[in-house]
């Protein structure tokens, strides 16, 4: 045995030989812009950190681990296409990993990867649009409350929540949704291509199904977990390396620590942040209300 290959065996120095490398980044929670306290899957916050994620020469491999509700079309698609635009440029395979949940638009993330992986017990799928709303009109009409609302064009607010549905507004929006749906189903078709097993009437009902009935109908690759997959695929001294953006809530809010006459390291409000704090907490309601609403939909 050479000499070279002795000092490779050391766990330590720059001689030791280090395992093949993948590079991994968590894709996790409602899809589209967020607030203060939840920051949302979106290309802008997304886009920095699948290019570190990208960056390393030579790695393996990317892994993207998904645990997603779905939300945003748009925002869906636009990672999803930087995904691949980086994979096609560094020529480097994707694997997508669902854990609780990778449906609507968390599926289209997953579609990105050249190969899809999930738990058993994984809610996968659910390709289809959904939009959901409040009739408010008899509530405020009972409360004595007049409705003024001054438009130019007929059609400005077919689906407003303060006025009696409109007939027009529902085929507009099933409209709407229909041209989404084209192109989610398109997504699934050229990514996925011969896998699929299911019919269409089945595959694009808009249904989600678990892990185990994912895999029959052709919607994801197999059954496992990121560290066993990849130790099976890359050996066992793999190397996943974790790519993470840093949290700034605290900055968000107008929130700093920082040294004040009389308080010490305790976290103190910059000037002028009260009421960004005050608009920040009634954001963060609704956020979460319409975090649980997108769970919901699945049953989570």
């Amino acid at each position: 045995m050479s000499l070279q290959s002795l000092l490779a065996k050391l766990p330590f120095g720059p001689w030791r030989k280090a395992g093949p490398l993948v590079s991994v980044v968590r894709l996790t929670g409602v899809i589209g812009q967020g607030g203060p306290f939840r920051s949302g899957l979106s290309l802008a916050g997304v886009a920095p950190l699948l290019e570190r994620a990208f960056a390393p020469k030579d790695q393996k491999a990317v892994a993207l681990i998904i645990n997603s509700p779905g939300g945003s079309p748009v925002q869906s698609a636009l990672i999803a296409k930087r995904i691949r635009d980086l994979a096609e440029e560094k020529k480097v395979p994707v694997f997508a990993f669902c854990e609780d949940a990778a449906a609507s638009g968390g599926y289209w993330l997953a579609c990105a990867a050249d190969e899809i992986w999930a738990d058993e017990s994984s809610i996968v799928g659910s390709i289809g649009v959904v939009s959901s709303g409040f009739g408010l009109h008899a509530l405020i009409e009972r409360h004595g409350i007049e409705r003024r609302l001054y438009t130019a064009g007929d059609k400005k607010v077919l689906l407003d929540p303060f006025s009696p549905e409109r007939e027009d507004g529902v085929a507009h929006l099933k409209a709407l949704q229909a041209d989404v749906h084209e192109a989610f189903k398109a997504m699934v078709r050229a990514r996925r291509g011969t896998r699929l097993t299911g019919s269409e009437e089945e595959l694009f009902s808009g249904a989600f199904w678990a892990g185990r009935r994912a895999l029959a109908l052709g919607l994801i690759d197999g059954l496992g977990d990121l560290r066993s997959v990849m130790r099976g695929r890359f050996g066992e001294k793999v190397r996943l390396r974790v790519v993470q953006q840093e949290r700034g809530m605290l900055r968000r809010l107008g929130l700093r620590t920082g040294l004040r006459a009389g308080y010490g390291n305790a976290p103190a409000l910059e000037s002028g942040a009260h009421e960004a704090f005050a608009e920040a907490l009634v954001t963060a309601a609704r956020t979460s209300l319409d975090d649980w609403a997108a769970w919901a939909r699945l049953g989570r």
